[in-house]
């Protein structure tokens, strides 16, 4: 199998999404192709050489539909085709590792691959789904909202509130940090619209977050499964009892709108377009779990991709796991034994927001950074979606 390189790597600024949000007057498309705009910047021959672009989102209507990915690469005067995949919030990891997969079998030498997600414009559910719609779908799949999911992972597995506060307050704390530092710059390309630059950073990072100010929120589901949700956990596992609902709008992820994209490519594609590779894609991996429990995919599928590599996880200097939540991200800690200094190092999407389809590509533009800043070697990504998908990527550093 052929080796797989990252070239480059290249994001948005992640918006609020909400009206009047940094990204919300701007269309999915337009961040994709400022994007595209960027990379060529880096490397002029990138439009007639990547032969494909391949773009997660999760959820494909209205602006995001009709395969924005190929419709980006036209208006952005790139000669690559293009494909739009879906897998829930974990599209952005698969789009890459889909990509790193036909290099690595030899069908293309240069691929970009990325996600995209506006969700101030193109919001949750809206692409009417049976899974979010049907209730004789929602029942016998269990489709549970995510974050009654977050609460049932918190309830079985014993997190106390004081628990999921301090995880998020160090989210926060962390990335105002990272963001001071000017660790995100290598890879932000500032949003314009209309001849503007309109956002320049992360702005859902509240810098002032104390714990006693999470402390006073209030439990962000518990409503939800009054209506409905907490039987619904019940008929599927009845031995669990009374759901305590601990996570509020401070342990969860933020929603955010961006976008991110990856240059991939072998080592010939490496040399013609002098673009010299930063960290060689070691594994990749996706999962899928219980889908009433659901967000613990993601940490299976980087179960799963460290057993490919032969590693464990005590080899990896940096995981960038999306936070879906608190909880999660306490069980995947404990459970393969991860330290609190390798563990999204510069805070995560509790802080900085979670843009579903683009997160996968934003983290592993990351992890790439920070190994590069660090001299470390292993970095893994990993994000878990909806109805128990999950996937990461293994990448190793070699700069």
């Amino acid at each position: 199998m052929t080796d797989v390189y990252v070239l480059s790597t290249l994001r948005t600024p992640r918006g609020k999404a909400r009206p009047g949000g940094g990204l919300a007057g701007v269309a999915p498309l337009e961040l994709v192709t400022q994007l595209l705009g960027g990379l060529a910047g880096r490397a002029g021959t990138l439009p007639d050489a990547v032969e494909d672009l391949v773009v997660g989102s999760a959820s494909q209507t209205g602006e995001q539909g009709g395969d924005l990915a190929r419709t980006a690469a036209i208006l952005a005067g790139w000669n690559a085709s293009g494909i739009t995949l879906n897998r829930f919030c974990a599209s952005g990891v698969d789009a890459v590792n889909t990509a790193t997969a036909r290099i690595a079998f030899g069908s293309a030498g240069l691929l970009a691959a990325g996600g995209v997600e506006s969700v101030s414009r193109v919001p949750m559910f809206s692409d009417q789904a049976p899974i979010w719609r049907d209730p004789q779908v929602v029942e016998r799949a269990g489709a549970v909202q995510m974050g009654i999911a977050a609460d049932l992972i918190a309830t079985l597995e014993g997190f106390e509130r004081q628990q999921l506060d301090a995880y998020a307050l160090r989210s926060q704390r962390r990335a105002a940090a990272a963001w001071e530092q000017g660790r995100y710059a290598g890879s932000l390309l500032p949003v314009r619209h209309e001849g503007e630059i309109v956002l320049d950073r992360d702005e859902a990072i509240r810098p002032d977050t104390t714990l006693e100010g999470l402390a006073a929120m209030r439990p962000a589901f518990a409503g939800l499964g009054a209506q409905g949700q907490d039987d619904l956990v019940r008929r599927h596992h009845p031995e669990v009892g009374e759901i305590r609902h601990l996570h509020t709008a401070g342990t969860s992820p933020a929603l955010v709108d961006g976008a991110g994209l990856v240059v991939l490519g072998d080592a010939a594609a490496a040399q013609a377009t002098g673009l010299r590779p930063r960290a060689r894609i070691v594994a990749a991996a996706t999962a899928a779990v219980d889908p009433v429990v659901m967000l613990t995919a993601g940490q299976a599928a980087v179960e799963k991709a460290l057993k490919q590599a032969g590693l464990s996880p005590c080899d990896i200097d940096v995981f960038e796991v999306a936070e879906a939540f608190a909880a999660t991200c306490l069980r995947f800690q404990r459970d393969l034994g991860v330290g609190d200094e390798q563990f999204n190092p510069n805070g995560g999407t509790i802080a900085m927001g979670h843009a579903f389809g683009a997160t996968g590509p934003i983290l592993l533009a990351s992890c790439v950074d920070e190994l590069e800043r660090t001299g470390g070697r292993y970095g893994v990504v990993a994000v878990s979606g909806a109805a128990g998908t999950g996937s990461a990527t293994v990448v190793e550093n070699i700069s």
